[in-house]
């Protein structure tokens, strides 16, 4: 319509492998909880993830794997990977930056980063929609997507 609906996926996991020596040889897995999302609107997250959308009860993950990375400046990079989205899977490029390293307050070894791109939904397969009387569609193509991880060192 007229504005942009924030939300966030409070229900995910996920493996990063990153050496700040050679950062393009980093891989990222991501499974998210696809009925997890929280739009602060119970009636809006129902339907999102309904068969209009997400269809949660066939496809009960979203998933980001990684399968390259570049170097563009700096610390900002590009990471293409695969993301699936209601068993649609499409190629994706994140821009990342990474933020640093340092250790927490109990001894853990801790990684930021921020990564953002945009979609189109209908290349998911996300094509429900309703005209509204006074011109245009209720729901946008565009999904932004902006991501803050905040990693801590597995120990073996």
């Amino acid at each position: 319509m007229v504005s942009k609906v924030h939300g966030h996926f409070s229900i995910w996991s996920g493996t990063l492998k990153f050496d700040s020596e050679n950062p393009t040889s980093g891989e990222v897995d991501i499974k998210i909880d696809a009925s997890s999302i929280d739009t602060r609107d119970p009636q809006r997250d129902a339907h999102l993830t309904s068969a209009d959308f997400l269809g949660v009860k066939e496809h009960p993950h979203i998933t980001f794997t990684s399968k390259s990375a570049k170097k563009k400046s700096g610390n900002e990079f590009s990471v293409t990977g695969e993301l699936t989205i209601a068993g649609v899977a499409k190629p994706v490029t994140l821009d990342v930056e990474y933020s640093g390293r340092a250790k927490d307050p109990w001894g853990g070894e801790r990684i930021g980063f921020s990564a953002k791109t945009s979609i189109s939904r209908k290349d998911f397969g996300l094509e429900w929609n309703q005209a509204l009387e006074t011109g245009g569609f209720l729901v946008g193509d565009k999904i932004d997507i902006q991501i803050e991880l905040e990693a801590v060192k597995a120990h073996p």
